[in-house]
């Protein structure tokens, strides 16, 4: 996930919170910081954020996606307007409309507009798991209200979905698509599409790996 966004963001602003248990498994770069934190994936994102104000803007990206298409000039002014605290009363921008987000059911029909974007207020926390911008309030919620046990990810679907989202948490997708993200694993197995981008970018393929990929999942078109 790391070096599709240093391939197809060269200059982007990050720098990457990385949970750990392992310090062997922590790679030295300025990009980079890693976070000593428990297993649990509660605890692992909560902890990230524990030294972070409610209001602060982040960049929520969770490896198991990883990006294949950006339209930086795009996603580059939103950062912008961000960062010039030009987003007064909005939780989260979503650039990638995709999935559920094409459905109006979805989204309350509101919009706004920062810089040339007009964004949709979404409903709820759909595509919450797809790389975008938030504000750390929204995650911390989410997670303070999981359970402390969480036997896999995918639960986690059916637990954000019961969630009531309070009206502070005002977030929004961009009316047209500015990504394309590849999933990394589908049922805990690599897919097609991340095994290519591996090889392609000369990394191995994990050792638990030892079946063949799963079928190709991509998320979003331009």
């Amino acid at each position: 996930m790391i070096s599709c966004y240093s391939k197809l963001w060269p200059d982007h602003p990050f720098t990457f919170l990385i949970p750990y248990q392992n310090p062997e498994r922590c790679i030295p770069n300025t990009k980079r910081q890693y976070i000593l934190t428990p297993p649990d994936l509660k605890f692992t994102v909560l902890t990230l954020l524990q030294e972070l104000d409610d209001e602060e803007w982040v960049y929520w990206c969770i490896d198991d996606k990883y990006p294949i298409h950006f339209e930086v000039n795009r996603i580059t002014c939103i950062y912008e307007s961000i960062t010039n605290q030009d987003v007064r009363g909005i939780s989260g921008i979503l650039f990638c409309r995709a999935r559920r987000m094409l459905n109006p059911n979805y989204l309350t029909g509101n919009s706004i507009s920062i810089g040339k974007e007009r964004l949709l207020e979404r409903k709820a926390y759909q595509q919450i798991w797809i790389h975008q911008f938030v504000q750390v309030k929204v995650l911390r919620y989410m997670f303070e209200c999981f359970p402390d046990k969480i036997i896999q990810a995918s639960v986690m679907d059916n637990l954000k979905d019961r969630l009531i989202k309070p009206s502070t948490h005002a977030l929004f997708v961009t009316e047209t698509n500015c990504a394309v993200f590849g999933e990394s694993t589908s049922s805990g197995v690599i897919t097609a599409n991340c095994k290519k981008s591996l090889s392609e970018k000369g990394l191995k393929i994990p050792e638990w790996q030892t079946t063949l990929p799963a079928a190709a999942v991509i998320i979003g078109t331009i």
